[in-house]
């Protein structure tokens, strides 16, 4: 999948309200931002004893598929493999909390996002 497949099937999930983009960082920069917001809210609602918003649960497992979809393992090595295990645990919390599983570990892949998200924004771009 190209980062352009990628970019227009997360903008349909997010029905149009992802900014243009053409920079792949900058695609997995948001990508990763809004999974780890649909997490946020996920735990909220978990906390809370609320039911799960549906479409936190489909953002979430969109852009888990983008992200899992843009890795590059022959490039990536052992980093793609470690990313693609995170997203996988993430997307398996994902489903847990669409089958209404209150025992759904949200809390630790918003913190493994998190922790992604932190790292990919701290990297140089390529100009």
């Amino acid at each position: 999948m190209s980062f352009l497949d990628a970019r227009s099937q997360y903008r349909r999930a997010e029905e149009g309200n992802l900014p243009e983009l053409s920079d792949p960082h900058q695609i997995v920069s948001v990508t990763l931002r809004e999974l780890h917001k649909s997490l946020a809210v996920l735990m909220a609602a978990q906390s809370d004893r609320q039911r799960y918003p549906a479409p936190h649960i489909t953002k979430g497992l969109t852009a888990v598929y983008v992200l899992q979809s843009s890795l590059d393992f022959e490039k990536g090595g052992e980093i793609a493999d470690n990313l693609f295990r995170v997203y996988e645990f993430a997307r398996l919390q994902l489903i847990a909390a669409f089958q209404r599983d209150k025992g759904a570990q949200l809390g630790a892949a918003h913190g493994y996002i998190g922790e992604i998200l932190s790292a990919w924004q701290s990297m140089p771009t390529k100009d």
